[in-house]
């Protein structure tokens, strides 16, 4: 069994989906779409920057989740490759939910893109900058990480967040609670307890006017039957009725995204392996959570091919290589199965 996953906010980078969109025309219409669908330039800030206007969380979301869905699409459209067939489970962090509910069909991309724009400034809003903070634990289980979160709170918010894989979890909540709790960490046995760079403390009970904001953003949204079953982030269980989404997603505002789980529900169910879309962040978690499990990160690799010395001195030649692979497997999509041309590198001046 296999399982499609999308990463959350942090894996966006000035420069993503460039390589995608110049090898593929499928990935260049998801971009476009997105565009459309904000009434903005996305993609120009996805490739060009600045990077402190990407990393605005309004920004971020959609950029990640169109990037996620542009590689899955490169698949679907030029590959020959249906989501139904190729996978059984789909899971997202965080934001990155959206991207597997878009991409298992049941959001349609512009939907995907105005929702995520709109969870972005809820959860810019809700907190007022300098408020709030967040910061990961290192080295310390969950029980050890969640006992120095409630010691740190001191009657302020300051709860686990991220439950992102064994000795990997980030809390949440009031700057201060959160610069108690870092301290607390260390004095148990923490290897690093640090800030994050992040606008808003995510994932807490301090994002409550986002939920509500969400809530009243989904109320109306068709959504659609499912390619393949969700594992939720709030409950780490798969979602068998597409109607009770609605009400997962408001959840999710507020609460833990519960990672770890997920994985170890989806390995004990008989997924053999999970292949991440758009970046490089949740599959390596994988492989922190269930050590002997095969996982591929699907992203666009640009590769400059400089031929002989001679060439390189005088004229160097710049070739853009995608590849985009599925490693081989019982009803899986061989990558000789591809159409070569989507591999092919291409001459650029």
């Amino acid at each position: 069994m296999r399982a499609f996953i999308f990463p959350g906010q942090g894996s966006q980078q000035v420069g993503m989906g460039k390589a995608l969109a110049e090898a593929s025309a499928a990935a260049r219409a998801v971009f476009e779409e997105v565009d459309e669908a904000l009434g903005q330039h996305l993609y120009r800030l996805m490739t060009e920057g600045p990077e402190d206007e990407l990393t605005l969380t309004e920004n971020a979301q959609p950029a990640i989740m169109a990037n996620s869905i542009a590689t899955l699409r490169v698949l679907e459209k030029e590959g020959g490759m249906k989501l139904d067939d190729k996978a059984d489970f789909v899971a997202g962090h965080s934001l990155g939910e959206y991207s597997a509910l878009c991409g298992a069909g049941a959001f349609d991309l512009a939907t995907t893109a105005r929702l995520l724009k709109r969870r972005g400034q809820a959860m810019q809003a809700a907190v007022p900058v300098g408020e709030g903070a967040m910061a990961v634990f290192l080295g310390l289980d969950f029980d050890d990480a969640e006992a120095a979160a409630e010691e740190g709170a001191q009657g302020e918010v300051c709860v686990v967040a991220n439950d992102n894989a064994p000795g990997q979890l980030v809390i949440s909540g009031a700057k201060a609670a959160v610069e108690r709790a870092c301290d607390i960490a260390r004095e148990k046995g923490a290897k690093r307890a640090m800030p994050l760079a992040v606008s808003a403390p995510f994932h807490c009970s301090l994002m409550m006017p986002a939920a509500d904001a969400m809530e009243e953003a989904l109320d109306g949204v068709e959504i659609h039957p499912l390619a393949a079953m969700l594992y939720a982030n709030v409950t780490a269980m798969p979602v068998g009725e597409h109607e009770a989404i609605r009400g997962l997603l408001v959840e999710q505002v507020t609460a833990m995204v519960r990672w770890r789980e997920s994985i170890e529900e989806m390995a004990k169910q008989g997924v053999s392996e999970f292949i991440e879309f758009g970046g490089k962040v949740v599959a390596p978690m994988v492989k922190r959570i269930v050590p002997d499990m095969a996982q591929r990160s699907l992203v666009s690799i640009a590769l400059n091919q400089m031929g002989n010395r001679a060439s390189r001195q005088s004229r160097p030649s710049k070739f853009l290589l995608v590849a985009l692979c599925l490693c081989v497997s019982q009803n899986k999509t061989d990558p000789k199965e591809i159409p070569c041309s989507i591999f092919q590198a291409r001459r650029r001046s």
